[in-house]
């Protein structure tokens, strides 16, 4: 047994840390979920951010949208012409993702300088893509409802997923060693 944890020591350094810093991460979100509350930004500072700055997007493509607190769950209800067309909650805030993205990053660590500045840049990004996604989500649904389901379900979900992934692909990818002419 303790042959095979020494043969495969890196691969379970790497599990250790990622699963350990993303149980951390979590931990610690859920306690600025619980005692970080604000009258001021509902539902939590994040998601309200995030709500608010998708309004602002929405807005400079030209469209005449309103964001407000939920007065029945813990959202913020983005609202065009009277009609509510999408709620953000604090699911849809991203920070699970940039979580699980930062988690992976202290697992597959490299350079001290390098590689948090990968994480800062890679958390921006994400940031920025959600906003993105969400304010083109809600456009999706008001111009084209009939694909709500696909577009919430599916195609959204896979642009920060898939956002995430090419940013580890390339973490990973940027330690390819040189191949030297024989």
């Amino acid at each position: 047994m303790l042959k095979l944890v020494r043969k495969y020591k890196p691969v379970l350094r790497f599990l250790a840390i990622f699963i350990g810093s993303y149980l951390v991460f979590v931990s610690l979100y859920q306690l600025f979920l619980t005692y970080g509350a604000s009258s001021r930004f509902f539902p939590d500072y994040i998601t309200h951010n995030v709500a608010k700055q998708s309004q602002a997007l929405i807005t400079a493509f030209g469209y005449d949208m309103k964001v407000e607190p939920s007065t029945w769950e813990p959202a913020m209800n983005l609202t065009m012409n009277g009609k509510t067309l999408a709620r953000v909650v604090e699911g849809c805030n991203a920070v699970s993702v940039m979580l699980l993205f930062v988690s992976f990053m202290l697992a597959f660590f490299g350079d001290v300088k390098r590689t948090l500045l990968f994480i800062f840049g890679g958390v921006v990004l994400l940031y920025g893509m959600n906003v993105l996604r969400i304010a083109l989500l809600t456009i999706g649904i008001y111009e084209y409802p009939a694909y709500a389901d696909v577009l919430h379900g599916t195609i959204f979900p896979a642009v920060i997923y898939g956002t995430v992934f090419l940013l580890w692909l390339g973490w990973i990818n940027s330690y390819k060693k040189p191949v030297k002419d024989a």
